[in-house]
């Protein structure tokens, strides 16, 4: 079950002028599920995307790089899921490459400036006339409002309980700017990225050489800090779309203070995407941040975060509230860090004082570490008394739904 995660109210979506987006249902692996969308873009868009850190990407990742990298503006995207064109050698790559010619065709753009992403199962052909024959319905259906946001964060789903969709306003120099963002994953997830695909889009506009950058940090800040079971995906993409029909000078530096708040609101939208996964998580019954403090710099510290946030006997304690908290010092201590002293460790569940100087709080009380434990938000803080650095990650527990999700997934 989905941990304090409900499906968007279309009300509360904003659009995003200067991008229309269009849903349908083309059969790719089930009948009567929306599982193909479009997104189209006006000309003058500026995009960045980041993409999986998985050697074995999928043919659509391999074909988003290229086509980013040749410098035309981008026109559309072409999003189906249910088959992820991922482990299919030289004849993925033509499929990718088919479907973007065939929207190109019907829009009178280039190839080029049409950006696929697919997400299912690995191994599979790309069922690509069934893509091709619904790209007119997708075409008819695009329009630019919460009901299609709404739709769209639907029909980009795969194991996903809920669509995910949220939006905010935000003021730069006194002018009113949008921004929404949909995202799709459950499982498979494990920073750099994870099996998921994000989109997130403002009508702010923005320089294009500074869009790679602007993708890279709202990413770092938002779903290059979540895991679930430590997987890494095939097919991870996440793209920031800036269509420029808001009224403002082009933002050309993000440390001007037009960039700072567009960034800040960029996050904001991307974080709580990010955290809707770790809440959708497969078989997630409990959203778990972890918080590692007094670092010598931000790697150290994220060694120690995701030591526990990955570890199985961690989260499976947490699943079953039970505060074998020894468990979480045992991650901290294989996490990589040659030179840590267990003397300086402290440890925190919530305003729980678990362990101190390395060893057991004299005041800890076992039933407190439970009442934390029993708790459906969790925060574990851990201080390893070395420097000024910290960082935060998000993860969920592990239950025995996950088993039966992914053992079931293809049947």
């Amino acid at each position: 079950m989905a941990v304090n995660l409900s499906a968007p109210n279309p009300a509360d979506l904003l659009c995003v002028p200067g991008l229309r987006l269009g849903v349908a249902e083309a059969g790719i692996r089930k009948a009567q599920r929306k599982d193909l969308t479009v997104m189209l873009l006006d000309d003058g868009a500026t995009v960045g995307g980041v993409f999986t850190r998985n050697r074995y990407c999928a043919a659509p990742v391999q074909v988003c790089r290229e086509h980013l990298a040749a410098g035309h503006a981008i026109r559309a995207l072409v999003i189906n899921t249910g088959c992820a064109n991922a482990g299919t050698g030289e004849q993925g790559l033509i499929d990718a490459r088919t479907v973007c010619i065939a929207l190109a065709q019907k829009l009178g753009v280039s190839p080029q400036q049409v950006l696929p992403f697919s997400t299912g199962v690995i191994m599979e052909p790309l069922p690509v006339q069934r893509i091709v024959d619904g790209l007119p319905a997708a075409l008819a259906d695009a329009a630019d409002d919460g009901a299609h946001w709404a739709r769209a964060a639907e029909g980009i789903m795969t194991t996903d309980t809920v669509p995910k969709a949220t939006s905010r306003r935000v003021v730069i120099d006194g002018v009113p700017v949008s921004v929404t963002g949909i995202a799709k994953g459950a499982g498979m997830i494990r920073p750099n990225m994870a099996t998921m695909l994000g989109f997130v889009a403002t009508d702010a506009p923005v320089a294009a050489a500074l869009m790679p950058e602007l993708a890279r940090r709202v990413a770092d800040a938002s779903f290059n800090r979540i895991t679930v079971d430590g997987d890494t995906s095939t097919n991870d993409s996440f793209i920031v779309i800036a269509t420029g029909r808001a009224s403002l000078p082009p933002i050309t530096a993000l440390d001007s203070p037009a960039g700072q708040a567009l960034l800040a609101a960029l996050i904001d939208v991307a974080r709580w995407l990010a955290h809707a996964i770790v809440r959708d998580g497969e078989g997630a019954t409990k959203f778990i941040t972890v918080r590692v403090e007094g670092g010598r710099d931000a790697d150290e510290c994220l060694k120690a975060a995701y030591a526990i946030a990955h570890s199985p006997l961690v989260k499976t304690a947490f699943y079953a509230s039970d505060p074998n908290l020894g468990r979480i010092l045992a991650a901290v201590g294989y996490a990589g860090i040659d030179d840590l002293d267990q003397r300086g460790i402290e440890l925190y569940l919530d305003d729980v004082h678990v362990v101190t100087r390395g060893g057991r709080h004299p005041a800890y009380r076992e039933e407190d570490g439970q009442r934390v434990m029993k708790q459906s938000e969790i925060t574990v803080r851990v201080l390893l008394g070395r420097g000024q650095a910290a960082e935060t990650v998000w993860t969920c527990d592990l239950s025995h739904d996950y088993v039966s999700i992914n053992a079931d997934y293809r049947s």
